[in-house]
C-alpha cells in the first residue's frame, strides 16, 4: 500500500550518483521536495522523463524547492546514466537494501525489483501533500508535477 497524503515522509539517506549521501531531511530543511521514484536507469520511458526534468529544471529546483530522484539501479548505472544525459540533479540508488526506501513510500514492486513510476511531494515539514503514480509505460505529467510543487512554495 503506498503512503497516504498527508502521512510523514520516511526519512532516509542515499547515495547519489557521485557517491555523495543525501539525507531527505536535511535537503528538506527549508524547500518543498519533488521525490521522483524510478523503474530502471536507460529505460525508454525514465529517461524521457529524467531528461524531462532536466530541461525543466527551473520548475522544480527553486529558492524554495527541490528535486530528488530515486531507483533500485546500482550506483554506477546511475553515473552512467547521468554522463550521458547531463543530468546534474541527485539521482539517487536504492540498491542495498534493495528497495527499501521505495518499500517504505509503498511503492516497491517484488516482483520486478524496481520502484514503481512514482512522485511525492512533500512540504517543509516532512508531509506528503500530494501523490500519483503511473503504469510501467507511461510517462508523468510533468505540467502536473509542477503544479502541485508549485502550489506548496
Amino acid at each position: 500500500m503506498t503512503l497516504p497524503n498527508g502521512s510523514p515522509a520516511p526519512d532516509f539517506t542515499l547515495t547519489d550518483q557521485h557517491g555523495q549521501d543525501v539525507t531527505l531531511s536535511e535537503v528538506g530543511r527549508d524547500k518543498a521536495v519533488l521525490l521522483v521514484f524510478y523503474p530502471y536507469a536507460f529505460s525508454g520511458v525514465c529517461t524521457g522523463e529524467l531528461t524531462g526534468l532536466r530541461d525543466r529544471l527551473g520548475d522544480f529546483e527553486t529558492a524554495a524547492s527541490t528535486v530528488l530522484t530515486l531507483s533500485c539501479d546500482p550506483i554506477y548505472a546511475q553515473r552512467a546514466m547521468a554522463d550521458r544525459d547531463g543530468i546534474f540533479f541527485p539521482m539517487l540508488s536504492d540498491f542495498w537494501p534493495h528497495g527499501a526506501v521505495a518499500s517504505s513510500y509503498g511503492v516497491f514492486d517484488q516482483r520486478t525489483g524496481s520502484a514503481t513510476r512514482s512522485s511525492f511531494v512533500i512540504d517543509r515539514e516532512g508531509v506528503v501533500r500530494w501523490s500519483v503514480h503511473h503504469p510501467l509505460g507511461r510517462a508523468r505529467d510533468l505540467d502536473e508535477h509542477a503544479r502541485q510543487l508549485a502550489a506548496l512554495v
